[in-house]
């Protein structure tokens, strides 16, 4: 097959110990899944389904990179997350039977521009600009293992030049990972090497030129970013 232009590489995140790199087919988040980071958004955090969002696959940026502050934004924010690997596929997969879909785990940062989020919320309508945007999926490497993480007992936490900004339990999710992974494939055929941001935690805050950040989840890789 020939094509007008050389295609762009895969893109694809490191495993843990491992020499093959796990290649990334589309990136899932679900919004406001702690109940008082949906507090602190202005909203009241109940069991309805969950709703999802989604990042381009080439948003990935490796852990202990530098990052460009993104354009377009003065109020750019940081949101720390389980990531969950996929790596079977599977569609209307039963809640009993979603973890059998994990590859793996990962710690993840979700880069909000939350000016033009909260602008284009109030005027109803998407807000995929404020998250699908360059650089903005941030992620360690993934430690293979449906069971890695303790999930009800592993903490996830974000600190900002050496400052807690972020800390909660991972049990604390609204929608636990399995039913994250059944809902979601109501919605889509889900595929190996899918990855699903899980939410992020209370603490939310925004970000400035030359900050370091440093988070974690009990048993994974360290994540850590600069803003250039």
């Amino acid at each position: 097959m020939s094509y007008v232009f050389p295609p762009r590489e895969i893109p694809a995140v490191a495993i843990l110990g491992r020499s093959e790199r796990f290649p990334v087919h589309r990136i899932y988040c679900v919004g406001r899944n702690y109940a008082a980071h949906a507090r602190e958004m202005g909203m009241d955090p109940d069991r309805e389904p969950p709703f999802f969002f989604c990042k381009p696959a080439d948003a990935v940026v490796a852990n202990h990179a530098s990052i460009p502050y993104p354009t377009r934004t003065s109020n750019l924010h940081h949101e720390i997350e389980l990531v969950v690997a996929v790596g079977r596929a599977g569609q209307d997969i039963a809640v009993a039977d979603a973890m059998q879909h994990v590859f793996g785990y990962a710690v993840g940062n979700d880069l909000t521009r939350r000016d033009l989020q909260f602008q284009l919320r109030d005027k109803g309508r998407p807000w995929d600009i404020s998250k699908g945007f360059d650089r903005s999926a941030v992620i360690s490497a993934i430690t293979p293992g449906a069971h890695a993480v303790d999930l009800a007992a592993a903490r996830i936490w974000l600190q900002v030049n050496g400052e807690l900004r972020q800390q909660a339990q991972l049990r604390e999710l609204i929608w636990s990972v399995p039913e994250v992974i059944a809902e979601l494939s109501t919605l889509f055929q889900l595929e190996a090497g899918d990855l699903i941001y899980t939410g992020t935690p209370a603490g939310v805050a925004a970000l400035q030129r030359g900050d370091r950040l440093e988070g974690g989840i009990d048993g994974l890789e360290t994540l850590v970013t600069t803003i250039a």
